[in-house]
């Protein structure tokens, strides 16, 4: 429990928008204009995961000075894959017929982790590398007195 409470505050957007893709894939959503739209439930969850990747990527980024690639990489993808095999088991299971899991769902979702992963490694370079830029003008910083 401490361990997640940890993780929790350590990364609040990330959970944040974990919990709200948990909601919004287990409400039941009303009739509206969108409906009509084709597949629009998989472009939902496609941009729910990658912004999901994008944001984690981020906040790692943010917290950790060098970003340890291999251990980042395997959580940073496999949980938010994870995360979306569950809550398709979940819609399947425990919604009393309201929704309904999705193989394409989960295969949305699959790619939008990839985009996701994508643009979130390049966002964690361009901080890192910024992080030491700026650490280095810091330490390098002479201006002639002692």
């Amino acid at each position: 429990m401490r361990n997640s409470f940890r993780l929790i505050t350590k990364y609040p957007v990330t959970g944040s928008i974990a919990v709200l893709i948990w909601v919004l894939c287990l409400v039941p959503i009303p009739d509206n204009p969108l409906g009509q739209v084709r597949l629009i439930d998989k472009w939902t969850h496609f941009v729910m995961y990658g912004g999901l990747c994008s944001v984690m990527w981020v906040e790692y980024a943010r917290r950790h000075a060098p970003i340890e690639w291999k251990h980042a990489f395997w959580w940073l993808f496999a949980a938010p894959l994870l995360m979306g095999g569950l809550v398709e088991i979940v819609q399947a299971t425990c919604t009393g017929g309201r929704r309904s899991g999705d193989w394409l769902d989960f295969a949305a979702d699959g790619i939008g982790v990839l985009l996701g992963q994508l643009i979130g490694i390049l966002l964690a370079r361009y901080l890192s590398t910024r992080r030491k830029g700026k650490s280095a003008g810091l330490n390098c910083k002479n201006d002639g007195r002692r």
